[in-house]
């Protein structure tokens, strides 16, 4: 426990910073810092928050046994650690529902991206599994090398910096386990594709292919094993600028390995083959690009000195003239090669999609019109939002707690954040403003723009504007910020041109032209039509650092803050310096302020009764009362002053580090005490007479043996009575609402309620018995019950074969029909539909001739009965996609399509009549046809269902009228009796009589 290190502080520091005596010195907390740095102790936390320092060195705590050590464990029952801010961030989202967030932030080498690495190395480890989960989990931690390989680059400062914004988003489902994920990148650094200062490389992935691609893959792409062979890899960009790269080798990294591991992520991500060819042929296309080289005619004009990779571009990429190669070399460049990153961050996501949440953020921004001035912008809003929420979040406890909350004075940023972003008078819309407007604009007109609006602002000065001593440390191109971590200079110089960013028109249009698959996706055509001007760089970075913060501001946070400890990446090497500007970058002492502007520290009286009540001899060695009055007796004992401590409604607050320190020592020194008499005792005991040593022993072994079990008896009837009691009292108060007096009877009668329902759950769709349940789960209980009947029904339904579903289709549209409509109806529903009444052998073959390629449906004898005297013939119904046939042995009778068919009647009794009705504008139709079949309901459901006639289907209780040719009408009348009889009345009519089989 966090309590149980503070005896070793003057070695290792304290593990929280809240518990530094002075806690306002810069000095005492680097201090601090330093000493658990030099016992390998990496982590430290201001309240919840997590300060990480990088060792540079590989430590032995990241195994799965440190996993399952903080694997849902109370957040401060463990030394502070990357999986407690993790476990503690999932309970969270399983416990309160809420969607979290894990913000991580430090300058580049400070460790970001491990950092964000082990978090999802956890969450693979110690979430819920299946098969669909494992590939999930597969996908996620897959995802890492090909954005690590696509997106980061050696640089000064690190080895593997991410050159890219990143926003991760990772989904569970009702159980805790990840089902998928979503990622959001921000502003890749696209110009580090042409140039890169000396010292440092290009992606990864350049190297990665070159060094670690099969030769027949090489010789595809028309690529050689040497990254010396291309500009882009080694040659500066721009002739002002120093040598680029130059340092395709480095000593941590292993190009081969890193290829075959990219490789093998690609494959799991789920990109085909043809894909990730089609990836590579634009990686290759790239470093083909930036060996194109230009000559320069006589009239000013410039041309192309090499063809070999013109060759080459022009079959992996697509044909290009030597005027639109030459018109922007480097600007086709960055373009394909940033939209290809974002359309692979794209693919990812479709291979991690699903839809149903922890969420954790990589804070490590990248700009691409001056990446200082981004980054710095983006630390000030996150700066802003850490600050607010962290006062929001310590007024909420003390509100909780009843602890009356005093407002803290901090520096609010909100005027530098309006410096930069402010509409019409922020640095950004000046920008744009230049950027945009007509005539001569230039680096040094927005600089002028930028004193005439800024001039008076406290944050804000240039050289002109400056007094002489701060002059001399500007240049006259430069503009200074005044950040809340200090003072940063600005050269103007390739703002504006960064900031527009554009491609030229017809580049897009070859680019649109392109035959590979994945360029025509990256350059849409509609980009040609588009009369609207895309947005700066600024805005785009300025409106995705909006978004960002609008997602974070939903979700609860949790943060790590990452420090470097040193420009050299040394294991145990702790700049003193460099770290004093991380710390006042980061805002640590702001937020250590903000955190101790109360109380330092604070825990659950069980907590602090159960460890310090041996301290005060009425809480020793158990206390049977309240736990608040425990606590109370014990701090009046330890002499606790009024001012140093509050206690709320479930823990004790203590306003200063030093009185928990001294209650600590008082523990340990009455530890100490404890065993030194118990050793005195036991050297007094040695020396008496065995006999007397043994009899003594034995009396004190059955007296304490006694002891115990009057103890343990007395402690169950104080329990057993304290059941009682409470139960009879939730008993009596049980319909009032939840009150301590009821709260463990409605506890137990819900447990029992769930308990019973656990046993007699319904077994089957059919079943609707179900527990009546108390009260207060009336609602829960109507939930659970919905969705039990849900998930049988979904069993239930999974096992449906295609033909019995073919057979419940049948059965739901005759239901739709006749039920409670038709006397034998419910005859029919035990009774399975079949195909068809009349086998092929039973149709003569010259009618299966004349049939020709209509496809028989259904089959079934009929009795027809003429239209005038109503004799009964002896007839089969036949039924196609398009048509019904009436058939007299090898003979077609009549045929009456579906489209002419405009009715179906039947009657209500148990009979088997019905008439089909058809158009009178049909010269080919005699009239309409009346039939009797043995299956009536089987058959109609057929007819309706070949004909889409579900809702054309009239039931008469009474009598039926149909057509006859000429326009006359005949009527069938349907009357109740004993049995059936089909004969003509005397009226003329076909009069029917049918037994009635069921009451409607």
């Amino acid at each position: 426990m966090m309590e149980s290190a503070l005896t070793a502080r003057d070695r290792v520091g304290v593990q929280d910073f809240v518990l530094l005596e002075n806690h306002t010195s810069e000095v005492a907390f680097i201090e601090n810092l330093r000493k658990r740095f030099k016992e390998n102790l990496i982590y430290t936390y201001i309240g919840s928050v997590l300060v990480s320092v990088n060792p540079y060195k590989d430590l032995e705590i990241y195994t799965k046994q440190h996993m399952e050590r903080y694997r849902g464990v109370n957040f401060y029952e463990v030394s502070p650690h990357i999986y407690a801010i993790s476990d503690n961030a999932y309970r969270s989202m399983r416990t309160e529902r809420r969607d979290q967030c894990i913000l991580i932030s430090g300058e580049s080498g400070a460790g970001k991206t491990e950092a964000s690495k082990k978090v999802l190395q956890y969450y693979a480890v110690t979430c819920p599994a299946s098969g669909h989960v494992e590939t999930v989990k597969d996908r996620l931690l897959q995802s890492n090398p090909v954005l690590e390989a696509f997106g980061n680059a050696k640089t000064l400062r690190n080895d593997n910096s991410s050159r890219f914004g990143k926003y991760m988003d990772i989904q569970f489902d009702f159980k805790g386990a990840p089902v998928g994920g979503h990622i959001i990148n921000y502003l890749l650094e696209k110009s580090r594709v042409v140039h890169q200062s000396h010292g440092e490389r290009n992606f990864h992935i350049f190297y990665q292919l070159i060094e670690g691609g099969e030769e027949d893959l090489l010789r595809r792409l028309g690529l050689e094993r040497t990254p010396q062979q291309y500009q882009y890899l080694v040659k500066r960009a721009i002739p002002p600028l120093p040598p680029g790269g130059q340092c395709p080798k480095v000593s941590s990294i292993n190009d081969r390995n890193e290829w075959k591991v990219v490789r093998k992520a690609l494959t799991v991500i789920g990109f085909s083959d043809d894909e990730v060819e089609e990836l590579l042929n634009i990686i290759a296309s790239v470093l083909h690009l930036g060996n194109v080289q230009f000559g320069g005619e006589d009239g000013g004009n410039a041309y192309i000195t090499t063809d070999t990779q013109i060759k080459y571009l022009a079959r992996l990429m697509s044909p290009l003239n030597q005027e639109q190669a030459g018109a922007a070399r480097d600007a086709l460049s960055k373009a394909v090669y940033g939209r290809t990153f974002t359309w692979l961050v794209n693919k990812i996501n479709a291979s991690l999609a699903f839809k149903v949440s922890l969420y954790y953020h990589i804070s490590n921004m990248a700009g691409s019109f001056e990446l200082q001035f981004c980054i710095n912008y983006c630390n000030e809003k996150l700066q802003q939002l850490f600050i607010e929420l962290t006062l929001k979040s310590e007024q909420e406890e003390y509100e909780a707690e009843g602890i009356t909350w005093e407002p803290v004075q901090y520096f609010n940023n909100k005027i530098i954040c309006d410096l930069v972003e402010e509409k019409f008078k922020g640095i950004i819309s000046i920008l744009d403003e230049e950027c945009l407007r007509p005539g001569d604009a230039s680096d040094l007109t927005f600089l002028e723009k930028l004193e005439k609006t800024l001039g008076g602002h406290a944050h804000f000065v240039t050289h002109k504007l400056a007094d002489g001593k701060t002059r001399k440390m500007m240049g006259r191109e430069d503009f200074r910020m005044i950040h809340y971590a200090g003072e940063v200079n600005y050269n103007v110089n390739g703002f504006l041109d960064k900031n527009n960013d554009l491609l030229f028109r017809n580049l897009k249009e070859v680019m649109c032209l392109s035959e590979n698959k994945i360029l025509t996706q990256c350059f849409d055509r509609e980009e040609l039509t588009d009369k609207k001007r895309p947005e700066t760089a600024a805005t785009q970075f300025k409106n995705s650092l909006a978004k960002l913060m609008e997602i974070l501001m939903s979700k609860e946070p949790s943060y790590v803050r990452c420090i470097k400890p040193n420009d050299a990446k040394q294991a145990g090497r702790f700049d003193e310096v460099l770290i004093r500007h991380q710390v006042k970058y980061l805002g640590l002492m702001e937020n250590l302020r903000v955190r101790r502007a109360g109380f330092a520290y604070r825990r659950r009286y069980e907590i602090f009764l159960q460890r310090y009540k041996s301290l005060c001899p009425d809480t020793w060695p158990s206390w049977d009362g309240r736990l608040v009055d425990g606590v109370s007796t014990l701090v009046k004992h330890l002499g606790y002053k009024p001012e140093e401590y509050k206690l709320g409604r479930s823990k004790i607050f203590i306003r200063f580090p030093k009185t928990l320190f001294a209650t600590e020592d008082a523990l340990e020194t009455r530890k100490h005490t404890l065993a030194t008499k118990l050793q005195a005792c036991w050297k007094g005991c040695r020396q008496k007479a065995k006999y007397r040593k043994m009899k003594h022993s034995a009396i004190l072994v059955q007296a304490w043996w006694r002891g115990i079990l009057a103890r343990r008896q007395a402690q169950r009837r104080r329990q057993s009575a304290d059941v009682i009691r409470r139960f009879i009292k939730g008993f009596i108060y049980r319909h009032q609402p939840r009150c301590p007096e009821n709260e463990y009877f409605l506890d137990y009668v819900r447990f029992s309620f769930l308990m019973n329902l656990i046993r007699n759950l319904p077994k089957t769709v059919l079943d609707k018995s179900w527990p009546t349940p108390p009260p207060a789960l009336v609602e829960a209980s109507e939930h659970l019950q919905r969705l039990c009947m849900q998930n049988m029904v979904w069993k239930y339904c999974k096992n449906i074969n295609s033909e019995w579903k073919h057979q419940l289709e049948q059965k739901m549209v005759a239901s739709e029909i006749f039920k409670d409509k038709k006397d034998n109806y419910p005859q029919s529903v035990s009774k399975l539909f079949v195909s068809t009444r009349l086998n092929w052998e039973d149709i003569n073959p010259k009618l299966l001739q004349s049939l020709g390629s209509e496809k028989m449906k259904y089959a079934v004898p009929v009795t027809k009965y003429d239209r005038k005297g109503y004799k009964s013939r002896s007839r089969q119904l036949v039924l196609t996609g398009d048509s019904a046939f009436i058939v007299e042995d090898a003979k077609l009778k009549q045929r009456i399509d579906y489209s002419s068919l405009k009715g179906i009647s039947v009657s209500s009794l148990s009979d088997g009549m019905f008439v089909l009705h058809v158009t009178s504008d049909d010269n080919k139709q005699k009239g309409d046809v009346v039939l009797q079949s043995d299956h009536v309901i089987e058959t109609l459901t057929k007819v309706v269902i070949c004909a889409d006639k579900i809702n054309s289907v009239n039931i008469n209780p009474g009598s039926i009228k149909f057509s006859i040719n000429n326009g006359k009408e005949g009527i069938i009348d349907f009357t109740a009796g004993s049995e059936l009889l089909i004969a003509k009345a005397k009226n003329g009519h076909l009069s029917v009589t049918a037994p009635r089989l069921n009451s409607r």
